[in-house]
């Protein structure tokens, strides 16, 4: 009896606390808004996840893209409580590449744009791109055949962009990209046409339950 009563007089704080919480996660609007939420809430456990609907196919995913900016989804279990709150929502440009890359860094701008040159002239006598991709490549997409995957501007290096994104490629038609910058020179086929995919900022947030 007496521990009942005790509860009953904390649950008013108990409950004030929730109601305060729930405010403030409710008052986040931008990610930047949620990065200071963050900020504030360490060592607590919270992240931004950014989900691309061509490339997150999960149930939570579907229920995220599902809502509108502001939409809040809650998952209690019997040790915690996760909050995920859509914060952003745009359609976003992507494109999918090859690419083959060739690091002058290891050995001189002359021989990685003439190693270049080389393999170009392989692939327009014939030879499969990706195969090429999986024998050349200085990169980490190599053992993919240069797969990219989806990737949106702001992902590569500023150079990369402008030739990639910027500039009208035929399907399968190889050119090249020049990043003197990080001492890289490319060799590019688009797989894909630029396509406009919706993606959402989702702020994550656990609290322990007591």
């Amino acid at each position: 009896m007496k521990h009942l009563l005790t509860l009953l007089l904390f649950m008013p704080f108990i409950c004030a606390a929730q109601s305060d919480f729930e405010q403030q996660l409710d008052s986040i609007s931008t990610p930047e808004e949620a990065t200071t939420f963050l900020k504030e809430k360490k060592p607590y456990k919270g992240k931004l996840f950014t989900f691309n609907k061509a490339k997150h196919k999960t149930k939570l995913a579907d229920e995220l893209f599902s809502m509108s900016k502001g939409g809040k989804k809650v998952i209690k279990s019997n040790y915690k409580k996760t909050y995920y709150k859509v914060v952003d929502k745009a359609n976003v440009n992507y494109s999918k590449f090859r690419i083959i890359v060739f690091d002058a860094a290891k050995t001189s701008k002359e021989s990685a744009i003439n190693e270049r040159k080389d393999v170009l002239t392989q692939f327009l006598q014939g030879y499969r791109f990706k195969d090429l991709a999986k024998h050349y490549s200085h990169g980490p997409t190599a053992k993919m055949g240069g797969d990219t995957g989806w990737i949106k501007e702001g992902e590569m290096s500023p150079e990369f962009d402008a030739e990639a994104f910027h500039e009208n490629h035929a399907s399968d038609e190889a050119f090249i990209v020049d990043d003197a910058t990080h001492n890289k020179y490319y060799l590019v086929i688009q797989t894909e046409p630029i396509t406009s995919i919706e993606e959402i900022t989702v702020l994550k947030f656990s609290e322990n339950i007591d």
